[in-house]
Parts: structure tokens; sequence; C-alpha cells
């Protein structure tokens, strides 16, 4: 297990920070998580292996195919706090909506 220091430097990373999202319910394939993103597949390939290192990320392979899941017992008090951002961006975006939607 990392530090908590070294947990937060890893998760400060906004890409990163998607990408556990993306991957905090559910496993998702290595291809379907870059599929997200505008950048290349091997920079998200990166991240994914800094999250692993990390600790906070757990690889499944089948034959070829990669899949990924948040080790969410890894994280500690960062848990909730990632939740927190994930649902306050929610909160925006259903506000810009329903913003949008009276014009």
């Amino acid at each position: 297990m990392t530090s908590v220091s070294n947990l937060l430097l890893v998760v400060s990373e906004p890409s990163r920070q998607e990408i556990l999202r993306l991957i905090w319910n559910t496993e998702r394939s290595a291809g379907d998580i870059a599929g997200k993103f505008e950048t290349t597949f091997g920079a998200v390939s990166q991240h994914l292996h800094v999250l692993r290192d990390a600790g906070l990320v757990e690889l499944r392979k089948q034959g070829r195919m990669r899949y990924y899941r948040a080790r969410r017992e890894n994280f500690g008090p960062l848990a909730r706090y990632l939740e927190g951002i994930w649902a306050m961006h929610l909160d925006k975006l259903k506000e810009l909506a329903e913003t949008e939607e009276g014009r």
C-alpha cells in the first residue's frame, strides 16, 4: 500500500480522477476507458499503470483484453472525497442543464 501523500499525488491528476470515476462501480476494458478520452491510448495506458502501481486499480486479463476496476478498499478516506467531487460535478451539470432548459 502506498502512503497517503503518494495517493494524493496519484489521484490529483485530472485524467486519473476521470479514469477512477469510470471504473469506480464497474469493470471496463482498457479500450473502453481510452475511448472516453481525447488523448492517445498510450497516454491512458500510462495513467492506468500509475494507478495500478499505487494499488488503486486491479487488472484482469482475459485473452488479449485487459479489464480494470478500482480497488475502493485501498482508498481509505480518499474514497469519500472522490465520491464527493463526482457528486458536485453531477450537481453542477444538472444545474447547467436546468438553466439551459429554462431559456
